[in-house]
């Protein structure tokens, strides 16, 4: 395994696979984004499950993605000659494959192919064997559920349990391999027109992205994200993953090890109202539905996360073989998050929801009636502590971002009913708006310090205390909101990046530390342009934006003395909260 900036991720909308620098595809869960791996080399498969196509030798590797698209090409130099390889999961077929096509770009190069494929995360040791299509041989590996199928123009020998081939690609020549998934039952599909699926994958990508490009000093962080934002949304569901990885670490070596792989209402909310941006409030229309589907029947069941089909049981299990990345163990598949309180999430949804009805996307019954009953709930449990944004795991508290989040979900309400003509108790929820933004001001906010506070029983600051002002709940400019960012930028600013909250503070119920969390120091950045502080915003954009890696990709954590990225990646948070920075600060400079 390498560095998490080493890897770039392709995919179909239905999952994702990582490739690192050196062309090896080293985690991959088929079908979908939270099935089990079947290339599980990132979390230290004792048999290094992957699937290698790159140079044989020494070389030096560059690559990009291609414009507008997330199909990667990566170049490899050596001394003997150059080639291409290109990298993509061919989209809009409902197909599970991986296409890597070998261009011979000058000269000659050795490439090694390996393959080493394991189900069910590193478990299971597949049946393996050649089975003649009648289109050529193929490789075929079998286990359980699963049958994934190696096509190209030369398969590698089997050497003890292990796929193993070198061949010289010279200038002029192209060479396709492919790997498809399909269930055991059925047959060997038909292989792709790589061509055809190729180009139209492309011209889909392409065409979705063209229909919103950004604008400004940092449109193509912009875009990048929004493309990163675009592959983390399931095409058929509108289930929006939090990340494509599980347990890629927040502490080296340590336990704050989580599976991203499911849609948190928090994160797929903030992605729409990203991907909807100032003219494009039909993006929300599948995440919408997806929505009611998942939380249908009685809101007192709802969850805070949902599987991309909008499955509830996501029990928390560890993987003991596997040894972790960079030995952070345990590694963990679902999360135990899934039965929390977390009261902000309601409110984050009604604000998407709300934006994107603000742009002109039309109400339904059944869209309208849900946002009601939610709004009705936060009526009904507003007051009641929660485990907050961060998803705590110590004590449950009244998160001052809690009772800000859900104040602004009703505020939303409340203007649907007074600018959109839409039903509902209004006067009912203008009592309750009142009641807690009475509560935020009297026990959320410390008068003695001039600050905000993480909850009711402390007086530590939280980094979700700069969202206050890019919700509405406080002016940018107002003296509580500035001693507030004054405080932020005292006790939590490491190396110029933002910590979520001081882990000594014993609040998170967890041991060892973290990093500074990207999107906090995004929020930093929104909030430096609201108050005036221009020149500060733009500087630290401009810095986060170069913590990317070469393919414009994010973690969730940046560990500033190791110069790494670290957390799950690429993270939906980090890119969507870039976003919304990038267009407040242009928007400040007009």
């Amino acid at each position: 395994m390498g560095p998490i900036e080493d890897y770039g991720i392709i995919g179909d909308r239905h999952t994702a696979a990582l490739i690192g620098l050196d062309g090896s595809v080293d985690w991959l869960c088929l079908p979908r984004f939270d099935s089990a791996s079947c290339f599980s080399r990132l979390l230290g498969d004792p048999d290094s499950s992957r699937w290698l196509l790159g140079p044989a030798g020494e070389h030096t590797s560059t690559r990009r993605y291609l414009d507008g698209t997330n199909v990667l090409e990566t170049t490899h130099t050596t001394a003997t000659g150059e080639v291409q390889v290109l990298d993509l999961m061919p989209t809009g077929d409902r197909r599970a494959d991986v296409v890597r096509r070998i261009t011979g770009v000058r000269g000659t190069v050795r490439v090694r192919h390996e393959f080493t494929i394991r189900f069910d995360y590193g478990r299971i040791r597949p049946w393996v064997h050649r089975v003649d299509t009648g289109d050529g041989l193929v490789i075929v590996a079998v286990a359980g559920p699963d049958k994934v199928i190696l096509a190209g123009p030369r398969l590698p020998d089997a050497v003890g349990g292990h796929h193993q081939d070198e061949f010289e690609v010279s200038a002029g020549e192209v060479l396709d391999f492919s790997l498809t998934w399909v269930p055991s039952h059925r047959d060997v599909p038909p292989r792709l027109d790589l061509d055809s699926r190729i180009a139209s994958t492309l011209a889909e990508q392409r065409d979705w992205l063209a229909a919103a490009p950004d604008q400004g000093p940092f449109a193509a962080a912009v875009n990048r994200s929004l493309l990163t934002l675009y592959a983390l949304t399931d095409e058929d569901t509108g289930g929006i993953v939090a990340a494509p990885t599980t347990s890629l670490p927040e502490d080296f070596g340590g336990v704050r090890n989580w599976d991203y792989r499911y849609s948190w209402l928090r994160d797929a909310a903030l992605t729409v109202e990203a991907m909807i941006g100032d003219d494009h409030p039909e993006r929300a229309r599948p995440w919408r539905d997806w929505l009611l589907r998942a939380i249908a029947g009685d809101p007192e069941d709802l969850q805070v996360m949902y599987a991309v089909d909008g499955s509830r049981h996501l029990p928390e299990t560890e993987l003991d073989h596997l040894a972790g990345y960079a030995g952070s163990r345990p590694v963990r598949i679902g999360n135990g998050a899934v039965g929390q309180r977390q009261g902000d999430v309601i409110g984050e949804v009604l604000v998407a929801l709300a934006a994107a009805r603000d742009l002109g996307l039309t109400e339904t019954t059944d869209s309208w009636s849900l946002q009601r009953t939610l709004a009705n709930g936060i009526a009904e449990s507003w007051h009641l502590p929660d485990n907050g944004i961060w998803e705590i795991r110590g004590p449950q508290r009244h998160f001052t971002h809690s009772r800000v989040m859900m104040w602004a979900g009703l505020d939303r309400m409340i203007r649907g009913v007074e600018r959109h003509g839409l039903r509902g108790p209004v006067d009912e929820w203008r009592r309750v708006r009142d009641e807690i933004r009475s509560a935020v001001l009297d026990s959320g906010y410390d008068a003695d310090r001039g600050t905000f506070t993480q909850h009711d029983a402390t007086t530590e600051v939280d980094a979700s205390l700069l969202l206050l002002p890019l919700v509405g709940f406080v002016e940018a400019g107002d003296p509580r909101m500035l001693g507030t960012l004054a405080r932020i930028e005292e006790d939590l600013l490491r190396d110029g990046l933002l910590m979520r909250y001081r882990t000594g503070s014993g609040v998170d119920g967890l041991s060892g530390d973290e990093h500074p969390f990207l999107a906090c120091s995004f929020w930093l950045a929104a909030v430096y342009a609201r108050v005036g502080r221009t020149a500060e915003a733009e500087a630290l954009m401009t810095r986060l934006v170069a913590l990317s890696n070469d393919v414009g990709l994010l973690s969730e954590e940046y560990d500033v003395t190791g110069d790494r990225m670290a957390g799950n990646f690429p993270q939906a948070f980090s890119h969507l909260a870039l976003i919304q920075a990038a267009r407040v600060i242009e928007r400040s400079r007009v």
